[in-house]
């Protein structure tokens, strides 16, 4: 079996052969590092500056400290409106003239800012994230602009009863561990942020030990490596110093089952009132962290019992009982956490039975396993989905990016099939009966007033 390739911190150059590609790692002597997959025949390149920093890392007030609540979600905001060299309509305007795709995303473990563009305007989209990044004067005009724009945002998400639904989720399942805080921040966060404390987050989080620049597509690493480094330093060096050797920072790592949420026992069932002709059910529990050995077996589990059209949960409740248009199961996994789920849109009436059934047949492979046609299907699955989005260089560049901040470890579409394949019967019945040992948590959200659940006391 193939072994994933390991990036460690102290090595300085690093190339290995991917699936039609090849992979180089630079790390600068300042704790940057720059990573490249090049894919020979691409006429285009997606570029991304990520920050190794996320809503789980910002602090609540403390009566000798202010704190930074909302302020990762804020800066993805900020970072677009302005440098002592471009306002915000120039940076807009500076991707606009190239017809660049390019945006930003916060995540509860790391934020990225990032382009896609021909190959030939690469150079160009890496002067202005640089100066986005290292740059930005965080303005107070703009700030309180975008104070309105990010209260609409959260608003539109509180629209979305999937959304809300997955953020209580969160919450209820996680408890107190930062992880279980919305990306986005509460509406009442944002109205308290203050400017001076966004900016102080911002000066100590974002510096070259925590910055990862990667790039999937047709991108030379050599000259990569050179705009970069020349962007960072013309766009700000004094400030971050690129001259001063640091050592690269990457999230400490949980070695051990504890997935750090609040402990509960039993059931606990969260219901929130929406006017909604549906009820959002989440049904889950505490999963799996990012580097957990049975994340592979998790994988193939989750592809039979929520995956896609001929799983068992959209078999069972869509097709031969008709109670919902949608059904699935998913996971999210962090460093040291993580969450297993499975969601239902059904008729209120409807929702008892629906938890019941979603349950039963997560309590089914754990008792029982899955079918031999189930596991090959699963397979498939697994490998035709992973080919096809690796078609991307938006996924190659993210791909990159994750193994860096993550775990270290890089796994191709070969050696992580290979993973795939090596897991047996057994180990998926047995993460199945982990997962439906766990206290459960049943989240509800829409007209909860006529649906068939009681809320736990």
């Amino acid at each position: 079996m193939s072994e994933p390739v390991i990036f460690p911190l102290d090595l300085p150059e690093l190339t290995a052969d991917l699936e039609g590609g090849l992979l180089r790692r630079t790390v600068h002597p300042s704790g940057l590092r720059i990573l490249t997959e090049r894919m020979p025949s691409a006429r285009s390149a997606t570029v991304g500056f990520w920050v190794g920093v996320g809503s789980r890392d910002e602090q609540a007030d403390r009566g000798d400290a202010p704190g930074s609540l909302g302020s990762t979600h804020f800066l993805e905001h900020l970072l677009f409106k302005g440098t002592p060299t471009r306002d915000a309509y120039e940076i807009a305007t500076s991707f606009d003239r190239i017809g660049a795709e390019n945006n930003a995303l916060t995540a509860k473990e790391y934020t990225c800012y990032y382009a896609k563009v021909r190959d030939a305007d690469l150079e160009g989209a890496v002067g202005v994230l640089a100066d986005m990044v290292v740059s930005s004067v965080i303005d107070e005009a703009e700030f309180e602009n975008e104070r309105e724009v990010i209260l609409e945002e959260l608003a539109m998400a509180s629209d979305d009863l999937a959304d809300v639904a997955n953020e209580r989720f969160f919450e209820a399942v996680l408890g107190a561990h930062p992880l279980g805080r919305p990306i986005g921040g509460h509406p009442e966060t944002i109205r308290a942020a203050r400017r001076d404390d966004v900016m102080a987050h911002y000066l100590s989080q974002y510096d070259p030990s925590t910055l990862v620049v990667t790039a999937a597509g047709g991108v030379d690493h050599d000259r990569l490596v050179e705009w970069v480094v020349r962007a960072l330093e013309a766009a700000d060096s004094s400030r971050w110093g690129l001259g001063v050797d640091r050592a690269p920072a990457r999230r400490h790592q949980a070695t051990d089952d504890s997935a750090g949420a609040a402990p509960t026992s039993g059931t606990q069932v969260l219901l929130t009132e929406r006017p909604s002709e549906q009820i959002n059910l989440m049904i889950g529990t505490e999963g799996l962290r990012f580097n957990d050995p049975r994340r592979f077996a998790f994988g193939i589990m989750n592809s039979v019992l929520g995956g896609g059209m001929s799983s068992r949960l959209f078999q069972e409740i869509r097709e031969k009982r008709g109670l919902a248009y949608s059904a699935y199961s998913f996971g999210a996994s962090y460093s040291d956490a993580g969450v297993f789920g499975m969601y239902v849109g059904s008729a209120p009436q409807k929702a008892a039975e629906v938890v019941e059934l979603a349950t039963a047949e997560l309590r089914k492979i754990a008792a029982s396993g899955i079918t031999t046609e189930e596991h090959e299907r699963a397979l498939g699955q697994i490998a035709g989905s992973s080919a096809l989005a690796l078609e991307d260089s938006d996924t190659r560049m993210g791909r990159l990016a994750r193994a860096e901040l993550g775990s270290g470890e890089f796994f191709n579409l070969d050696t992580s099939l290979e993973r795939f394949a090596a897991v047996t019967a057994d180990d998926i019945r047995e993460v199945a009966a982990l997962l439906a040992a766990r206290p459960q948590t049943v989240v509800a959200v829409g007209d909860a007033s006529r649906s068939t659940l009681v809320a736990s006391e």
